[in-house]
Order: structure tokens, then C-alpha cells, then sequence
């Protein structure tokens, strides 16, 4: 791993690094913010999944997560949305796919099945990475915003056992049926809508192993809320499926970091407790 920078907040390190990825064939960047005392005992901890166009710089400067995250003793781990360095055709001619839209699938159509592995990368590789190089536990959550919110609800239910918390703000639950997730999934796994279900949190929750409780927050005010996010079919299928879910729905708030802001705490305070560090 190469150090590209380290800075001292709330008494805890944040830190950034470029490393060579197997899964996603290129280099990737990730951030990773160390809580005070992690040193002496290592730290369970949150992995974040960014949303569309973003990368592990947005929510490291816009969240205000890391003071009650150094409060807790919980470290955080910020990958990138998509893999970098390719130059695919359309790969980078809109915002909602390609570069910087990887969706934390595994794709399957040529050529982005080349890199565009990022469930793998955030499921397996990055988790490998880290628990080796830094004074972690094997005790983790998961945690993300609008595509990242399906991309931490997608990797739980997929995974039953590997976390011990999943939260989202403004997720994507139902990608098959939403405009950005649609064009997401012909572009990385075809035509087929059938294989498009392993990748949809509405259709896993119905067969899932896990009963893991979803903490999801969403804006009212939210300019994506009916057309792309939906989130009454998550409350639909997750009263039929009798998966505990817990949807807080805020007048006034839109789909920016300011809305992540004001409600982190109560998310790390969720994982904090299934971690057992409350």
C-alpha cells in the first residue's frame, strides 16, 4: 500500500491509500479513519459505501462522523464507487454509470466483467486488506448513501453472519424497477432481468437467512424519492418477510451530505451497539 496522506482528527488518524487491487484489476483508493486507542486495542468496524459520482473523499470531509466514531472506538473504512485508469466506451459520459457508478456489483457483460467487481472488492478484498495491515477486529457494519445504501443492504443480506449491523440513508431498494439501477444492471449484467435479482435488496429480503435490523433514514424533500428510491417497497416486503426494519422518514431534508450530517450519530450509535462498543 502506498500512504498517499495521514491526518489527525478527534485524537484518531485519518489516512488515505492507493493499492494494487486483484479484484478490480488496477489500482484503488480507499480511506480509513484509526480511533484514538486502536493502537493498544484494535477496533471493530464501519464500512461506508458511497453513492453515485462519489468517492472516499466525500463522505471523510462532508459526514461529521469521526468525532463520535473516536468517541465510540469504531474505525471507519471508505472505498471508492467504482474502479479508475479504464477508458471503456460510455464509461465516462454520464453521471449514473461507469466511472464512478459501479453499483457494488460483480458485472458480467464485456468489457466492464474486466473491473467492474466492486462487490467483491468491498465484500472480500478491502475487508482482507485492512484486517491484516491495521489494529482491527473481525466485527463489522455497513453502511451507505443512495447507491452505497444498496450497496450496504445488498452485501448484508447476501453475506448473513459477515456483519453485525446494516444502516443506509436514501437507498436504492429496489434497482430492477428504478431508472438508475435499471440502466446500471442492462450495462453490468445484461438483458436478462432474471439474473438482476441477487443484486436487488426488495427481492432478497424474502429468502434472506439473516434477520439483521435495517436502520434506513430518508429526506422527504429528497428530489430522487419517488422516481429512484422508493423506499415504501422495502417497508412493503420487509412487513411481509417479517424482516425487522427500522424507516424514518424527515420532512424537509433533500438527498445531500447535510441530511448525512444530521443523522450520522444516530447511526453510529446503532452500530456501535451491535459491535458492542455501548
Amino acid at each position: 500500500m502506498e500512504l498517499l496522506s495521514r491526518t489527525k482528527c478527534f485524537g484518531g488518524w485519518l489516512q488515505r491509500y492507493r493499492h494494487k487491487s486483484t479484484a478490480v484489476g488496477g489500482e484503488m483508493v480507499f480511506a480509513i479513519y484509526l480511533p484514538p486507542g486502536s493502537e493498544i486495542q484494535s477496533a471493530p468496524t464501519l464500512y461506508w459505501l458511497s453513492g453515485l459520482t462519489c468517492t472516499d473523499e466525500n463522505f471523510c470531509q462532508k459526514a461529521g462522523a469521526f468525532r463520535v466514531a473516536a468517541e465510540l472506538g469504531m474505525a471507519i473504512v471508505c472505498p471508492d464507487t467504482s474502479p479508475r485508469g479504464s477508458d471503456y466506451p460510455n464509461e465516462h459520459d454520464c453521471y449514473d454509470f461507469g466511472s464512478g457508478a459501479g453499483f457494488y456489483v460483480n458485472a458480467t457483460v464485456e468489457p466492464f466483467s474486466q473491473t467492474y467487481r466492486m462487490y467483491d472488492y468491498v465484500v472480500d478484498e478491502l475487508p482482507q486488506l485492512v484486517e491484516s495491515q491495521f489494529p482491527l477486529t473481525n466485527q463489522r457494519a455497513i453502511s451507505g448513501h443512495s447507491m452505497g445504501g444498496h450497496g450496504a443492504l445488498i452485501c448484508a443480506l447476501k453475506n448473513p453472519g459477515r456483519y453485525q449491523s446494516v444502516s443506509a440513508f436514501s437507498p436504492v431498494v429496489s434497482p430492477s424497477i428504478s431508472p438508475w439501477g435499471q440502466k446500471a444492471f442492462q450495462g453490468y449484467l445484461g438483458n436478462d432481468v432474471q439474473t438482476w435479482a441477487e443484486w436487488d435488496a426488495c427481492l432478497l429480503i424474502p429468502d434472506a437467512q439473516e434477520r439483521l435490523e435495517i436502520l434506513l433514514d430518508q429526506g422527504e424533500a429528497d428530489e430522487f424519492l419517488q422516481e429512484q428510491l422508493q423506499p415504501e417497497n422495502l417497508e412493503e416486503v420487509c412487513a411481509k418477510s417479517l424482516h425487522p426494519l427500522t424507516l424514518r422518514r424527515h420532512e424537509g431534508y433533500d438527498h445531500s451530505y447535510f441530511f448525512i450530517a444530521s443523522f450520522i450519530e444516530d447511526h453510529l450509535r446503532h452500530h456501535g451497539k451491535a459491535l458492542g462498543l455501548l
